[in-house]
């Protein structure tokens, strides 16, 4: 099993930027995709950003498109998420998590644990 520690999250000024890290231990597999993901207050956890180990496929969710970029640093076994142009909007607890296809990284009812998540306030 995947153990994950997200981290970086902080009170930040619309316009602002903020890079949050996710670092993972234990099981990995080299051939899975990488997620962000967040969930605001009274909503449902949804993906944010995508990632191949590789770093050859990346896609995001349109709001967030042209601002946020996921990364990865193989060998710190470490996936990032530069947020900039960060707005209200995105508020959120943010999360990481990975699994063995797309769909099943789009599907948050795939994954069986998470770890603690990473608090982002984006203030007005």
């Amino acid at each position: 099993q995947v153990q994950l520690v997200e981290s970086g999250g902080r009170l930040v000024q619309a316009g602002g930027s903020l890079n949050i890290s996710c670092e993972a231990s234990g099981r990995i597999f080299r051939n899975y995709y990488w997620g962000w993901f967040r969930q605001a207050p009274g909503k449902e956890r949804g993906v944010v950003a995508i990632i191949n180990w590789t770093g050859e496929y990346t896609d995001y969710i349109d709001s967030v498109k042209g601002r946020f970029t996921i990364s990865r640093d193989s060998a710190k076994n470490t996936v990032y998420l530069q947020m900039n142009s960060l707005n209200p909007e995105d508020t959120a607890v943010y999360y990481c998590n990975t699994a063995p296809s797309i769909p099943a990284i789009r599907n948050t009812k795939t994954f069986r644990s998470w770890g603690q998540g990473t608090q982002v306030t984006v203030s007005s």
